[in-house]
């Protein structure tokens, strides 16, 4: 058998959180009864008018006009941001200039593209190594 460690169960000291028994039996009766009276509700329940046109279709209208909102939305930073494709590298100055550049070369474009890469696409554009004088012994 089990032996209970738990020391409160040991000297009988409860950690006080429980309620008495049917505290929540007549709870919703008991705070209704606490509660300031309001005739004021009441007489708005009875003197509902019915809805009008207006009143059902609104809803809809401003759904629709958040929808209108967001598509607007979009469209605009679509149009200030431009198209999302590169111009050709002869229309856009900005590479061009980064192509030219060296340095720009060498950090970012150079560090990719290993030896095997640069080999392999000379050969597939038929580039062979007795054009740049190599010796190639088989």
């Amino acid at each position: 058998m089990k032996e209970d460690t738990d020391i409160l169960k040991t000297i009988g000291r409860r950690d006080g959180m429980t309620v008495p028994d049917g505290y929540f039996a007549d709870f919703a009766a008991r705070m209704a009864s606490q509660l300031p009276e309001r005739p004021e509700l009441a007489a708005m329940a009875v003197a509902s008018a019915p809805r009008t046109f207006w009143g059902r279709v609104r809803p809809y209208v401003y759904m629709a006009a958040m929808f209108a909102g967001v598509w607007c939305m979009l469209k605009m930073f679509t149009t200030v941001v431009g198209s999302h494709e590169l111009a050709p590298i002869d229309k856009n100055p900005v590479m061009t200039e980064a192509l030219c550049n060296e340095d720009f070369m060498n950090a970012y474009v150079y560090d990719e593209v290993s030896d095997r890469d640069i080999m392999d696409q000379l050969m597939e554009d038929g580039v062979d190594a007795e054009s740049f004088g190599f010796d190639i012994e088989e």
